[in-house]
């Protein structure tokens, strides 16, 4: 039985602060509920209509892939929902995840939805912010399905509705706030990839689109070969010599895909990176968004190069303007048959070829411009990081305490 240890939060808006406790209450009492179904994928004439069919992993997002016509939705159990309604996830990976849905669609039996007239977006933020502890109590080890039972079962703490509505307002407006800044993210990122195009000759192309005015006059850029302007070498096996207290941080496949935020650390390097280094996977899964990611080295005696990751040490060109070349380039990517696990072999890394230009210092200067966009990006990623951070506090304090 859920064991309630506070009737308030630690925090509470002035007007509320004199106010009477929280009270406890099963989401059933708050919300009218229902799951969906999913018509029969044979039947051709149930789907490529008008309607959205929200499933699971898509229910914060505000198109879905699927579309059901009428004659879909009245022959299945498939519901339709609201613009507004909460949505929580009950099966697979995203078991536990909860959204306000973005559309008017309908769902299928993997997602509950749930309707009221004034809390929504207040249990919305309360289920999200105790999505671990509903996890860790409800699904056992983390691991399985929630039931519309479970979750309509759930007994939480409720205000008043004006103090529902006014924490909503505050962290909506947080939401707000961090979405701005997530297009802000998303835009930076879109300017670099319209850079890349531009700053780097197409296929079958000898110049770029776009060129600093110095060059101009520099004449078309040269063929070349990986294999003519950089030295290669494979990684040395980490795993059993991994160490959590150890000087050295492994870089794997997980490290580079997640940009550093998986790390793992040997006191021994079998392989060690060099400053200016570009250290590339070699192997991944089908469709996998690792293959051929790069990352660059920029500290020296810290990296040590893991099986399956190699490492370029550029000799005829500038590092970091072979890094943007390499970086999940269309070539390594053709290797991924979405079949079976890509795996990059030396010969075929070294045949890589490419165009660059032959002054240094036109290689440096657009280097140098990708750097600064990426520092931008950085910063983008960190400040959403820091609101989001800062919400999870302030959750914290706007929401009572709950144990098992």
């Amino acid at each position: 039985m859920t064991k309630q240890t506070t009737q308030i939060p630690a925090l509470r808006f002035p007007e509320f602060a004199s106010k009477s406790e929280w009270e406890s209450k099963e989401l059933r009492e708050i919300f009218d509920s229902f799951s969906g179904g999913t018509p029969s994928t044979s039947d051709k004439r149930y789907y490529g209509g008008e309607i959205p069919f929200i499933r699971s992993a898509e229910i914060a997002k505000e198109k879905t892939e699927l579309l059901l016509t009428e004659e879909g939705l009245n022959n299945s159990s498939a519901k339709l929902v609201n613009k507004g309604d909460l949505l929580v996830a009950l099966y697979g990976a995203n078991s536990g995840d909860v959204a306000i849905s973005k559309i008017n669609g309908a769902i299928n039996q993997a997602i509950l939805c749930m309707q009221s007239d004034y809390s929504n977006s207040f249990t919305y933020n309360f289920l999200s912010f105790k999505k671990d502890w509903i996890v860790s109590r409800y699904i056992q080890g983390g691991q399985g399905n929630l039931s519309g039972e479970i979750v309509k079962s759930i007994r939480l703490l409720f205000p008043k509705p004006q103090e529902q509505q006014k924490i909503a307002a505050c962290l909506s407006a947080l939401d707000a706030l961090i979405a701005a800044h997530t297009d802000k993210l998303d835009a930076l990122k879109e300017h670099k990839k319209g850079l890349l195009q531009k700053l780097f000759p197409q296929k079958g192309e000898r110049l770029p689109q776009l060129r600093f005015s110095e060059f101009e006059g520099d004449g078309d850029w040269v063929e070349t070969t990986l294999e003519q302007v950089a030295d290669y070498q494979n990684g040395k096996a980490h795993e059993k010599d991994i160490d959590e207290n150890g000087n050295y941080t492994v870089v794997n496949s997980k490290f580079i895909s997640t940009e550093g935020k998986t790390v793992k650390y040997s006191e021994k390097a079998f392989c060690l990176a060099n400053l200016g280094d570009i250290l590339m996977v070699l192997s991944d899964v089908p469709n996998g968004k690792a293959i051929a990611k790069c990352f660059y080295v920029d500290e020296e005696d810290k990296y040590s190069v893991n099986q399956r990751i190699c490492r370029i040490t550029a000799t005829e060109c500038d590092s970091h303007f072979l890094l943007y070349i390499m970086d999940r380039n269309t070539y390594f990517l053709s290797f991924d048959d979405g079949v079976k696990q890509t795996n990059l072999r030396k010969a075929d890394v070294l045949k890589f070829g490419f165009r660059i230009p032959t002054d240094p210092d036109e290689q440096i200067k657009i280097a140098a411009c990708l750097s600064a966009v990426d520092d931008l990006i950085t910063a983008q990623q960190e400040k959403i990081e820091e609101l989001q951070q800062h919400k999870k506090g302030l959750m914290q304090g706007l929401f009572p305490k709950i144990e098992n």
